[in-house]
């Protein structure tokens, strides 16, 4: 039962995912999400960004909201309800209330089946659409959001089309159960740089027109200064500071943040292929102090042996530094 006296659509609760590296018994503990707490109240429709280097733990972070990757400790609470206690009849809620958009659109789409027929089948499921016609009439408006007809798409395959075409798809597919929330892991970093801005403009204009709340993850800097209302900067599996994106992204306080806003004038360029999770990496994930003391021009002693927490400013932001919470 959706709990209508809370204020937030999405409560995360010191969230923490932990894996084992090499095995159970030898392996490396690698907490790739630390403890992690970030609310999303209801209310205008926004676009809350979560910015970090690949590695930091921000797919991990949106696949246990999404219930693909179970925490190891704390909530995800979704109008209110703990997501990862759902029983089977509750699924369908789950899937009308959040929809996902992959990195790769491919992962939304059977292989085997014409991307029309899985258009359909959401429309009936997740729409209860009661007919074919009123299925159809569904559809054509989802894609018509993202400029495109169903003529367009009929009997064809996922793999004949274009990665931003089937992209574009792949998000109208997102919108016909109208979700109250869209969690859009890394939706254009596979696509060609003409059109990713398209589809950035196209998120704008659909939390506009639907009213949707997007979380948005990307390791693009360019693309979140340009589209979020709000954002949240991880680090080692740690959010560092989060606020209003014009607020954070134009003063940013953490040395963390303001050491990725120095990027900037290299945007669209990863800041790195992949993280090796050896040696300094892994002591960072594992760290006791504050993650960034190893690198931080700031730190001072006390930073690696006790962990900041998050402190609301006065400018509306929450930042994890001794700097600014004593």
């Amino acid at each position: 039962m959706v709990d209508t006296q809370s204020h937030f659509l999405l409560d995360v609760k010191n969230l923490t995912k932990v894996y084992r590296i090499g095995g159970v018994l030898l392996g490396t503990k690698l907490t790739a999400v630390d403890d992690v707490s970030i609310s999303i109240e209801y209310g205008e429709p926004r676009i809350v960004s979560l910015v970090g280097e690949s590695g930091c733990g921000k797919t991990t972070l949106a696949r246990m909201i999404l219930r693909i990757v179970e925490p190891t400790e704390g909530k995800a609470l979704l109008e209110g309800r703990d997501i990862h206690t759902l029983g089977r009849k509750s699924e369908k809620w789950f899937r009308k209330t959040v929809q996902p958009i992959f990195q790769n659109p491919l992962e939304a789409f059977n292989p085997l089946r014409t991307v029309d027929n899985s258009l359909f089948s959401t429309a009936k499921k997740l729409r209860d659409a009661r007919n074919k016609e009123e299925a159809e009439d569904i559809i054509t408006e989802s894609l018509s959001s993202v400029g495109l007809d169903l003529e367009r798409v009929t009997h064809k395959f996922p793999q004949e089309f274009s990665g931003g075409e089937l992209q574009r798809i792949s998000i109208a597919r997102a919108l016909i159960p109208a979700p109250k929330m869209i969690i859009a892991d890394e939706p254009v970093s596979n696509v060609d740089a003409s059109i990713r801005m398209n589809i950035v403009n196209l998120f704008l204009d659909l939390k506009e027109k639907y009213g949707t709340i997007f979380l948005y993850i990307t390791h693009d800097l360019s693309t979140a200064y340009y589209i979020s209302d709000y954002v949240a900067i991880m680090y080692r599996g740690s959010i560092l500071e989060y606020g209003p994106a014009d607020v954070v992204m134009t003063n940013p306080l953490h040395p963390y943040t303001e050491t990725l806003l120095q990027s900037l004038p290299q945007v669209g360029k990863r800041w790195e292929d992949r993280i090796k999770l050896s040696g300094m990496e892994i002591e960072e994930f594992e760290a006791i102090g504050c993650k960034f003391s190893f690198r931080c021009p700031y730190a001072e002693d006390s930073c690696s042996q006790k962990r900041p927490s998050l402190t609301t400013l006065k400018d509306g932001r929450k930042i994890a530094c001794f700097k600014y919470s004593g």
